[in-house]
């Protein structure tokens, strides 16, 4: 129905039926061909015509007097076959249980919109819809029931494109449409109930008082899940990528995925899915994922299910990433036919989840769309212990999609036909639209949270229904002998041989040993873990070729005919140009565009994202190019040949956003994946995905990781939340050579270690403290000679006054902008024997070539370690111990790291420059000896004392 029609429809569906209001509109076409009818929005005169010349060629002709009435009728019966397709859904039914009171509403009722008496009897014209000319009222509302509020309820009339509307009408409208299933088929669903039953029985005989978190009352998911498999096949997909919290998970890993019986087992009795020899701390059962082929019909499909923590609907993100990265690899971008992301979920978390907002908000986005999302939702109408109505405000879990205009399909899982019927309707409308689409399946738990729980102590009325209630096996072969498809025997047959299978997978697992990995298949072919921990912090050969560096330079300053742009962009382009004529003075945005410029040429893909990336935040990339007259985009870097280089403006997401991205390079290996915060601190939105996924995503699940975070770091005075990136929190999480941690203040450096996240044989997630305040210093600048010959990246960087190692009385080592603050006043107070050294990566820790420094600094006296951060943030906590180390390796045994810096603080940083002000000339002062804890010019929250411990 068109936007006029809603707005006047009020006033036509009052208790005394309707009645014709001012809002008709005149239209030029008669009401036929059905679809969303009242869009044409009719006004009477033309509507008597119709319904005269329709009921003249039906042979029913209508006299004049009866005219008025059968227009009437025409339009009352529209607005009731609208009416349920608005509101339907409102009477199906759908609750196994029978505890959700789901009365006729009263709009809904014939009287309502004016059939009453003998109209009931008078045959009415509806000019085509639902395949139908003529109807009485009674046979209409008879169809709209069954068609509407059976077992099936949708609710799609929130979408604004009309042919999506009536694809999903002309599949659920008409007398003749009932959910039908050849007998071969409803014998496949019958067993796939059954395996999903026995399955979670045989777990729950063989492993007493085990967690496994069973499917038990909504095991109809498993055929219709099976459906998806098939009917997505027939239509095109050849890879499915699963994501799901722990529900029925194990079901879905053994019968859907078909990953062997005997492993699963195996890791029930505590052994690794993994070989002995592949490390890594694992991770209970139920978080874990696999991947298998499985074939419908000759056509085979390559599935995968993420691994995922227990943080709800965290994984959806690295779904949705992951997916877009197979179809960038099977160039599937403008179709997305091939590659289908599916994700499961519960129904207090699709409500609950923040992140499910984020991710639906992906569905139409350039560079995050994939082409829709399957979304199953196994609504047991409970969270854990909390009822519906206590967990949300809307009449659905599902009611946060409309946001999106996905249609939702409400369906009830004790008819596992009606489930699978919904599955199929929804890769059928996903590959027809490219669009989201939900599955709202009604269940139930028939056990607690988790198998060791007593959900009556909060929910008697319902686990008293439950524990009468049949198993949807039961119900389905009961119906199915009913029909004649199955006799007597069928269903127990099945349930003895599945079991027997199980019996002896069992058996199979007690000796079972995995022999390999699928770590390093696929696109990782070619990679491998570090041989040892010392590879991660051996460099490689960044450095680029003088040819490929002037090439890029000419890309990077050459603006094109035609072309528009901003007056201080072109002063910036004549900048760089002049950058590359002279070899000098090259700043961080240069750098990186290099970085990126060259790995493009090189072959491999670059994908830049963040929430201002194509300008960047502080004005400094300008990957992108606007015509100041039509808003044109130029990318420059899209023009090299090879690789593919990509930048895109996210939506103003970190958590989303950053999941996203973690799970393209997932898949992608072969692209440099960047993700850029806003200001660095903005990360804390996103903190489980490096939580769960960044940090330990290896260590848990044998899935290594690429993903550059770029987080704006420094203390300028801009207040808390626009000064820490949480340095500290990120180097907490370091252990076992498991992420890069760097803090880089030379645009070479920054370049090389971009270069080397992708050169070297194997890939670690890389967190770098980008500058702000250093995208423009005068002194942060590389000449073109870092870039080329023998350059590399550096972990240390020397000072920049060259100081004789012997001459050094006291080391200050620090990391980051501040290292300028202190050259500068070292310089200013010309201090001869002070030496200022860079650590431009913390983890893993450059303890070796610092203790290398160490002992060439034969008079060394004090070191100090320099910080912006408060005592209690930033790398004092991690750095103390790695230095005393490093001194005791280089001989200085009994000197200790003093430290210089702010005081401990709840707070980041101050939100007074003022205060800034002197905190940073204070903590400079210290650091470099000027001044000492009784120095009447310092702030008292700067340290007590210079490094005292």
């Amino acid at each position: 129905m068109g936007n006029e029609a809603q707005n006047f429809l009020p006033e036509l569906t009052g208790q005394d039926g309707p009645q014709p209001g001012p809002s008709w509109r005149n239209a030029s076409w008669p009401l036929v061909g059905g679809g969303d009818d009242l869009t044409n929005a009719l006004d009477p005169t033309t509507l008597k015509i119709a319904v005269q010349q329709a009921a003249a060629k039906a042979g029913k002709p209508v006299d004049d007097g009866a005219i008025e009435q059968a227009a009437a009728d025409s339009i009352r019966a529209m607005l009731l076959i609208r009416t349920y397709r608005v509101r339907g859904h409102l009477a199906a039914d759908l609750d196994p249980l029978g505890l959700s009171q789901r009365e006729l509403p009263d709009d809904l009722k014939l009287e309502w919109h004016g059939f009453t008496g003998e109209a009931l009897e008078r045959e009415v014209y509806i000019g085509g819809t639902l395949g139908i000319d003529w109807i009485t009222p009674c046979k209409l509302v008879e169809i709209l029931r069954k068609n509407y509020c059976g077992h099936v309820g949708l609710e799609y009339m929130h979408i604004a494109d009309v042919e999506e509307r009536r694809f999903l009408q002309e599949r659920i409208e008409g007398p003749d449409k009932v959910i039908t299933f050849t007998p071969e088929g409803k014998k496949a669903i019958l067993q796939a109930v059954i395996r999903g039953e026995e399955y979670e029985k045989f777990l729950g005989k063989k492993y007493v008082g085990t967690k496994r978190f069973g499917l038990d009352g909504g095991e109809a998911m498993i055929p219709a899940l099976e459906a998806v498999i098939k009917y997505g096949g027939a239509l095109g997909v050849r890879e499915i990528v699963y994501g799901m919290a722990h529900r029925g998970r194990l079901n879905v890993l053994a019968n859907v995925m078909a990953k062997p019986y005997r492993v699963i087992f195996h890791e029930f009795s505590g052994g690794s899915a993994n070989p002995d020899d592949v490390g890594g701390s694992g991770d209970v059962k139920y978080h874990l994922g696999t991947s298998t082929d499985r074939e419908f019909d000759g056509i085979k499909v390559h599935m995968s299910l993420v691994p995922n923590p227990s943080h709800l609907e965290a994984v959806d993100p690295v779904v949705l990433g992951k997916v877009r990265a197979q179809q960038a690899t099977r160039e599937d971008l403008a179709k997305h036919q091939e590659v289908l992301p599916v994700l499961i979920h519960g129904d207090a978390a699709f409500a609950g989840q923040g992140i499910v907002w984020e991710c639906l908000g992906f569905s139409g986005v350039r560079g995050y769309n994939t082409g829709g999302c399957i979304h199953f939702v196994i609504n047991n109408q409970i969270g854990f212990t909390t009822s519906p109505q206590f967990a949300r405000s809307s009449p659905y879990p599902s009611d946060v999609a409309k946001g999106v205009q996905a249609p939702i399909l409400h369906v009830n899982g004790d008819d596992p036909e009606a489930v699978t019927f919904a599955c199929k309707l929804a890769i059928e409308y996903r590959q027809q639209f490219k669009r989201d689409i939900v599955i709202d399946m009604w269940c139930y738990r028939r056990f607690g949270h988790n198998e060791g729980d007593e959900p009556s102590f909060t929910q008697p009325l319902m686990y008293e229904r439950i524990r009468k209630h049949p198993r949807v096996s039961d119900i389905y072969s009961e119906r199915l002998k009913a029909e004649g498809v199955i006799d007597a025997g069928v269903a127990p047959a099945v349930r003895a041989e599945f079991t027997d299978l199980l019996e002896r997978e069992f058996e199979a697992g007690k000796s079972y040993v995995p022999n390999e990995v699928d770590w390093f298949a696929g696109r990782w072919s070619g990679l491998h873990k570090p041989a040892d921990p010392e590879t991660a912090r051996r460099n490689v050969h960044t450095a680029i070729e003088r040819k490929l560096f002037d090439s890029l330079g000419r890309t990077l300053t050459t603006v094109p005919e035609g072309l528009n742009i901003h007056k201080t962009l072109a002063r910036v382009i004549e900048a760089k140009r002049q950058m590359f004529e002279s070899g000098e003075g090259f700043d961080w945005a240069t750098a990186e565009a290099l970085a990126f410029g060259s790995l493009v040429t090189e072959g491999f893909g670059v994908r830049l994202s963040g929430q201002d990336s194509g300008r960047g935040t502080f004005s400094q990339r300008h990957a992108m190019w606007i015509d100041q007259q039509d808003e044109r985009k130029y990318i420059p870097l899209t023009t090299l040949p090879h690789g593919k280089f990509e930048v895109y403006d996210s939506p103003l997401s970190e958590y989303g956003v950053l999941g996203f991205e973690y799970g393209f390079s997932l898949a992608d290996p072969k692209t440099l994946v960047c993700w850029e915060a806003q200001f660095g601190d903005f990360a804390n939105g996103a903190q489980i995905i490096i939580d769960q996924f960044i940090a330990a995503g290896e260590a848990k699940w044998l899935r290594a990781n690429g993903l550059v975070m770029l987080l704006p770091h420094g203390y300028e005075g801009q207040g808390p939340e626009h000064s820490s990136a949480r340095l500290e929190r990120f180097l907490q999480l370091c252990a076992n050579d498991n992420i890069q941690v760097c803090n880089i203040t030379s645009p070479a450096n920054y370049f090389h270690v971009l270069r080397r996240q992708m050169l070297r044989p194997f890939r670690k997630p890389l967190i770098i403290m980008t500058p702000k305040s250093l995208l423009r210093h005068p002194q942060a600048k590389s000449s073109c000679d870092k870039f080329l010959g023998e350059s590399h990246f550096m972990r240390i960087l020397s000072d920049k006054r060259e100081i004789a190692d012997k001459d050094v009385r006291r080391l200050v080592l620090c990391s980051g902008k501040v290292a300028y603050d202190l050259m500068e006043k070292r310089d200013e107070e010309d201090l001869k024997n002070v030496s200022i050294v860079r650590l431009e990566q913390l983890y893993p820790f450059p303890g070796e070539p610092l203790a290398v420094r160490l002992k060439r600094m034969t008079n060394l006296q004090e070191v100090v370690w320099c910080q912006e951060e408060p005592k209690n943030n930033g790398a004092w906590f991690f750095v103390e111990n790695q230095i005393e180390d490093a001194l005791i390796a280089a001989g200085h045994d009994g000197m200790r790291a003093k430290y210089a810096g702010r005081e401990v603080s709840a707070s980041p940083a101050t939100g007074l420059a003022s205060r800034h002000k002197v905190q940073q000339e204070a903590l400079v002062s210290i650091a470099l000896g000027i001044a000492d804890s009784g120095d009447a010019r310092r702030d008292p929250n700067i340290g007590k004392n210079a490094g005292g411990k």
